[in-house]
């Protein structure tokens, strides 16, 4: 072989490898694109003072109950991920909810609805391995509040490594209600980070981002 085409070989070769180089660098950078974080919204007035000794994940039934809770049941699962899209171990999250007729077990809650001896109400439960979370509970109500009709939500205090973010998870089926409720509405555009969505009969899926893990 001619030393020219030697030269042109490794030039060729070289060319590649930087090419190559620069595709892969490219990549990192656009897997590497922030995520847009969960937005905060108020802790609201019925984070629970008193509390079941029951905490686990499944909200529609109680130990020595005969009865499971009343209402539509729902399985939620999702993930705790960083803006940078890695999944966050170990985060704690605690919840807590209105039963299915639109009331809280909260010495504050006035509503006239009836409460459900059989739904838990709260849970604290810790992302897994890869952040992922489940959740089963009962469809949530909307209910009339001093600052409005309340669209069906679900509250949120999420702890991860340096993180804390206090919110409130919205229904993609509820969408017309959720487009009613001042709350939902003073996030504006943000507001679709806070809504898990319909995957199949009583499955939501919801991924959770937190600014630092």
């Amino acid at each position: 072989m001619r030393d020219d085409h030697r030269i042109l070989s490794r030039r060729a070769f070289a060319g590649g490898a930087i090419a190559t180089a620069t595709v892969l660098a490219s990549g990192r950078a656009l897997a590497a694109e922030p995520l847009a974080p969960t937005p905060s919204q108020t802790i609201g007035p019925f984070y629970p003072v008193q509390r079941l000794s029951e905490i686990d994940a499944d909200l529609t039934r109680i130990k020595g109950h005969r009865n499971r809770a009343q209402g539509t049941v729902i399985e939620v699962t999702g993930r705790i991920l960083d803006r940078y899209g890695n999944p966050v171990r170990g985060a704690r999250l605690e919840l807590w909810q209105c039963n299915s007729h639109g009331r809280y077990a909260h010495p504050n809650d006035v509503a006239t609805t009836p409460l459900d001896p059989d739904f838990q109400g709260y849970a604290a439960i810790a992302s897994g391995r890869n952040g992922e979370w489940r959740l089963t509970t009962i469809k949530p109500a909307g209910y009339d509040s001093p600052i409005g009709r309340r669209t069906p939500h679900i509250h949120f205090d999420v702890s991860g490594k340096s993180h804390r973010l206090i919110t409130q998870m919205y229904f993609s089926d509820e969408d017309p209600s959720n487009q009613t409720d001042g709350l939902y509405k003073e996030m504006g555009s943000t507001a679709v980070r806070t809504v898990a969505r319909a995957d199949g009969i009583g499955r939501y899926t919801w991924d959770i981002v937190l600014m630092d893990g």
